[in-house]
């Protein structure tokens, strides 16, 4: 690349130096000083134009000599015009600062109250040539949103998926997360996910980005991996002039009635001689909150032991016919503190007219503590049990024996886990970047460094075991509950015996160099004005690594069974799954927090398959022209090469069997395997944008997007869990999934800063990846593996994805008096999906099955009030039911249930920088929740409760 940049400089310096040309560079800020993305920069005598960046930077180049007249358009605010006077072979420089504008309506001044954000976040969507969707930081601040997940779900064709009740993994037009793109400032976030590549959108707090841009139609200049879209987290950049700015507030989460601690600080400047700019900014939140759940799992079979096969000498088994039923119950109560910190620093420089460097660093550093109480459930069939120890009633099995297990998990006693399970997530970006300009060529550069990594030492469980009778509770499927037959039979503590005490720790790191250049050159190939040609090329070398470990102690003989340890009673009458769910007494955090587990057996079958070492890189190139066919038609066509390399080593195990007679021990012989993977994609796409009027927009896209599978898939290795009877293996064999997507948009934008849009879309993919789920038939793997389920990850052979999306926000100023300070926001988005080639526990494929994530229908609505003082804003999100996972036939598929969430936040302006702020969010309560097969079978339902904040905001702005 090196050798590339001087050599296209020595064949174009010709045509810099004949041209009698010059070039405009600017800025377009508001009247705070703040940068305004999306502004329209015409010279209309010359036809010639640009929009400004996210930075409101803007270039014009190849402008013959001579005084123009250069006029800046912006959606809700007053145009403007300046005068400048073009030299050749010189960069003429020149700053806007525009003025929100009132409305004239039957004789009454309206004004916008609030709406800058939402007025830029339109003018950059209005103005970009592909179909996204932007949110600026003063749309985000409107909404009740703590982490830029929660922010990212308010966004048309996105829905979010729920982790202790933040919004974690973000699917978009109803794909995975790992077949969505995520970056920072334009460079890819790496994940800390061990065995996926899902990006943890609750790890950045929303008031660290300026502005989230969804592209759902990507461009050849940006990353390929994006079949459901791409996500672009902008952070702030360097004010005009002084900026401070800083929340502090408070709040409770009433499941646990404890306090929430939240602040954030900002502050930038820039010199007086306009060169240099930073900003630098913190966060800071506290959260101790919790969750309440109850698991279950659901059979259709029941059997029972008869005696013994006098010839063969091997159990007797009846089976009966039963209806579906509960055959694993858990309850489980979760205490969670979760402290998220970010910090970060941004500065530029400007050399010249010409010549600017930039560097953005974030670093986003955040702990979890987790106690969790497991009761479980699992009826005893097959052997251990014979006719007169269960009872069946109306094909309902309603009392039979159960294995019980009280677990309590747990982390050391010091300062950082405090007895808790800690889990350490940081993700950490460094980018250097600049913006130059020769000539008339633009050339923009990026290399940045990210890294992100979790770790969870010393994560300790216990867990002892009993034996009784159950009353199994199948009137409310949705609502499962096993309790003793004899209610002394839960509460005798003697009779719950030691099974194990464990320790386990986990490291996951992911790294991602990238670098990339572009270079830009005016062009005019229809004779219809502004054109350009832009080309480049990118690198992303990426490399992963998982490090666990698991060692388990032998305590018997120290605590035989549960009465011998202090006992916690974490039973809550106010439990949100309903007050009949009394979890009871466990050993407590403090006890298991203080063992001094030394001498532990390493259990490799535990850890082993799960580790791995990854190394993945991806060299791009592409061509692009963005041309004007007409006054109001524009295209945007290229082509996209992408090349890829992967090489990954794991461990595959192997159970030798006991040999008395030759004296061979059972053991486990470990081999390191080794995997490569490569291929190259080519990737063309067209763009086309028709301005019927300055209002209303026309646009189409067909483009062609991949996703590459998780690491831990390729990885040729089987990773044995005989606890559960279940094996799961990898497939180097892998395809990469690509996608064929059409896009149709029409926007229409209101000039009291609103929008109404609608559109449709359809994604053609091929290889999609599903997990097989299958029975071993012999002992392939080892001693006693006959009959385990296995799970393996395979490609399909096709699916479809059919949509449509309706937008619609503006003010409400239409309405008489105070009315007109209301306004509305409101989207729509429409799925229905098919995938082919999925193949069922027998072999036999699958017929009318959705593809996975597909969320039949999306809404997001809100309805707003803002004057001079007061602003309240009510929020509704919500996601229809989908299939979130593939079982080995259809009784055995899990779903991710409806989600409606409701919010409602206001503000008080107590003068021009302080105002007061409150926010309580989850009315409704909404657990996150699983079901098998059909609706009402609960097999996941965890609630988190709501959640008050209050505070102060203070901003204060010089130009």
């Amino acid at each position: 690349m090196k050798k590339l940049i001087p050599l296209f400089t020595l064949l174009l310096a010709p045509i810099f130096l004949l041209a009698q040309t010059g070039n405009i560079q600017g800025t377009i800020s508001d009247e705070n000083g703040i940068y305004l993305p999306g502004a329209n920069i015409m010279i209309t005598s010359l036809e010639k134009g640009a929009i400004s960046n996210f930075d409101g930077r803007f270039t014009i180049v190849d402008i013959p000599e001579g005084t123009y007249t250069l006029k800046v358009s912006y959606l809700g605010y007053s145009d403007i015009e300046k005068e400048v006077t073009i030299n050749a072979n010189e960069t003429t420089e020149v700053s806007f600062f525009i003025e929100p504008k009132s409305l004239e309506l039957q004789g009454v001044e309206i004004t916008a109250y609030g709406l800058s954000g939402q007025s830029k976040a339109l003018n950059t969507q209005k103005n970009n040539l592909n179909i996204t969707n932007v949110v600026s930081t003063d749309q985000i601040g409107k909404f009740p949103d703590a982490n830029i997940g929660d922010a990212v779900k308010r966004i048309p064709g996105i829905t979010m998926q729920v982790d202790q009740g933040e919004a974690r993994n973000i699917i978009v037009r109803g794909l995975s997360p790992q077949l969505n793109s995520v970056t920072l400032n334009g460079s890819r976030v790496p994940s800390a996910e061990g065995d996926n590549r899902n990006v943890q959108m609750d790890l950045i707090p929303a008031d660290m980005i300026q502005t989230i841009e969804v592209s759902k139609a990507v461009t050849p200049d940006m990353d390929a991996d994006a079949l459901g879209g791409s996500v672009n987290l902008i952070t702030r950049t360097s004010p005009q002039g002084f900026r401070v700015s800083t929340t502090l507030g408070s709040g409770i989460n009433f499941i646990t009635d404890k306090a929430i601690l939240n602040g954030s600080f900002l502050i930038g400047d820039r010199s007086d001689n306009g060169k240099f700019g930073w900003m630098l900014s913190a966060s800071f939140n506290d959260n101790d909150f919790g969750s309440d759940n109850i698991e279950a799992e659901w059979t259709d079979e029941f059997e029972y032991y008869t005696g013994v096969d006098d010839i063969e000498g091997e159990p007797i088994l009846e089976q009966v016919d039963v209806d579906p039923y509960v055959n694993v119950y858990e309850q489980r109560e979760y205490l969670v503190q979760r402290v998220r910190r970010s910090f970060s620093a941004n500065m530029d420089y400007k050399f010249d007219a010409n010549n600017t460097i930039f560097l953005k660093t974030m670093y986003n550093w955040r702990d979890d503590r987790e106690n969790r109480f497991r009761l479980e459930h699992e009826i005893l069939d097959g052997e251990d049990i014979e006719i007169g120890d269960f009872t069946i009633t109306n094909g309902v099995p309603t009392r039979f024996p159960v294995a019980v297990k009280r677990q309590s998990k747990g982390g050391i006693d010091n300062n950082r886990n405090k007895n808790r399970r800690l889990e350490d997530q940081r993700m950490q970006n460094y980018t250097l970047g600049g913006d130059h300009l020769w000539g008339s060529l633009k050339v923009d550069w990026m290399t940045s460094y990210a890294k992100a990594s979790e770790e969870r030492l010393n994560e300790r469980y216990a867990e002892f075991e009993s034996e009784y009778i159950i009353s199994n509770d199948v009137f409310n499927p949705r609502y499962p509950r096993f309790s003793a037959a004899d209610a002394s039979d839960a509460s005798d503590f003697d009779s719950f015996e030691y099974s194990e005490i464990t320790e386990e720790n986990q490291y996951t790191e992911e790294e991602d160099v990238n670098v990339f250049v572009n270079f830009e050159l005016p062009s005019d190939l229809f004779g219809q004005g502004d054109g350009s040609i832009k080309f480049g090329a990118r690198g992303r070398f990426k490399s992963k690594v998982r490090d666990n470990n698991f060692f388990e102690f032998d305590l018997e003989g120290d605590f035989p069974t549960l009465a011998n340890t202090p006992l916690k009673d974490y039973s809550d009458p106010d439990y949100l799954a309903g007050s009949q769910y009394l979890i009871g007494s466990f050993a407590s955090e403090e006890w298991l927090g203080g063992l001094d587990l030394v001498n532990g057996e390493p259990l490799p079958e535990e850890f082993l398959p799960g580790n791995f070492d990854v190394s993945e890189n991806v060299l791009a190139g592409y061509l692009m022209i963005n041309q004007k066919l007409s006054d109001n038609f524009s295209v945007l066509a290229g082509v996209r090469l992408e090349s890829t390399n992967l090489e990954s080593t794991g461990n595959s195990l192997t159970f030798i069997e006991e040999d008395e007679d030759n004296g061979i021990e059972e053991s486990i012989e470990v081999e390191e395997v080794n995997a490569e993977n490569s291929y190259t994609n080519i990737l063309p796409g067209v763009h086309f944008k028709y301005d019927v009027s300055n209002s209303t927009v026309l646009r189409f896209a067909w483009t062609n997007t991949l996703a590459r599978p998780n690491y831990v898939d390729l990885i040729p290795r089987a990773e044995i869990i005989n606890e559960d009877n279940e094996i799961i293996l990898g497939n180097a064999d892998l395809e990469p999934t690509t996608s064929m997507n059409f896009d149709v948009m029409a926007e229409h934008y209101f000039q009291s800063v609103g929008l109404l849009s609608g559109g449709v879309f359809y994604k053609d993919i091929e290889n999609f990846i599903y997990t097989f789920q299958g029975e071993t038939t012999d002992d392939t793997f080892g001693t006693g593996t006959t009959g385990y389920e296995t799970f393996q990850p395979l490609n399909g052979d096709g699916a479809s994805v059919f949509g449509l999306e309706f937008a619609f926000q503006r003010q409400l100023d239409f309405l008489p008096g105070f009315a007109r300070n209301f306004s509305l926001y409101v989207n729509y988005t429409y799925l229905s999906s098919s995938a082919d080639g999925i193949r069922n526990e027998d072999g036999d494929e699958r017929e009318d099955i959705d593809l996975p994530n597909t969320a039949p229908n999306m809404f997001n609505g809100s309805l707003a009030y803002a004057d001079k003082k007061f602003s309240a804003r009510l929020s509704v999100n919500f996601s229809d039911s989908y299939i979130d996972e593939i079982g080995g036939n259809e009784f055995e598929d899990r779903y991710y249930d409806t989600q409606l969430f409701v919010d409602f936040n206001a503000s008080f302006q107590i003068n021009s920088n302080l105002s007061f702020y409150a926010d309580l969010n989850n009315i409704t309560n909404q657990p996150l929740r699983y079901f098998q097969s059909v609706k009402e079978r609960t097999q996941q339902m965890e609630f988190y409760g709501q959640r008050l904040t209050f505070g102060l905001k203070y901003d204060l702005f010089k130009k």
